[in-house]
């Protein structure tokens, strides 16, 4: 009896530990997964991407191409998207893919937005198509 106590403790204690959400990212990590070779993302600039959005569990919460779906635009540095794509995707060229780690309070912060809850670090894959 005392064995099955001392496991059920430990495993209590070792998933009490975890963060059931997934990857913790308090840092804004850029991946570049390919390199583009195309115009460069500067502020101002009108950028057409298309993007797939996770939490950190690997749950999709939006994506530019599920069906019916078109690219996205946006004029970056303007405060039009999250702090977190105005930053990562600067320097980032047209061609390239890549992966934003952004943590809450360069996301949606405290605030829920549609399926994503508050205070969630957030996961996009983005591919560069156009700068104007």
């Amino acid at each position: 009896m005392r064995y099955y106590l001392t496991i059920s403790l430990f495993l209590l204690f070792a998933f009490s530990q975890l963060n059931c959400g997934g990857k913790k990212i308090e840092t804004l990590n850029i991946i570049d997964e390919v390199v583009g070779t195309g115009a460069v993302a500067e502020p101002g600039k009108k950028l057409t991407v298309h993007y797939t959005g996770m939490l950190t569990n690997g749950k999709v919460f939006d994506s530019s191409r599920l069906p019916g779906r078109v690219a996205f635009e946006f004029v970056l540095g303007t405060g039009m998207v999250i702090p977190g794509w105005d930053e990562g995707l600067k320097g980032m060229r047209v061609g390239g893919k890549r992966r934003l780690e952004i943590p809450p309070h360069l996301g949606y912060g405290s605030e829920p937005a549609g399926e994503i809850p508050p205070n969630s670090a957030l996961i996009f894959d983005i591919e560069l198509l156009s700068v104007e």
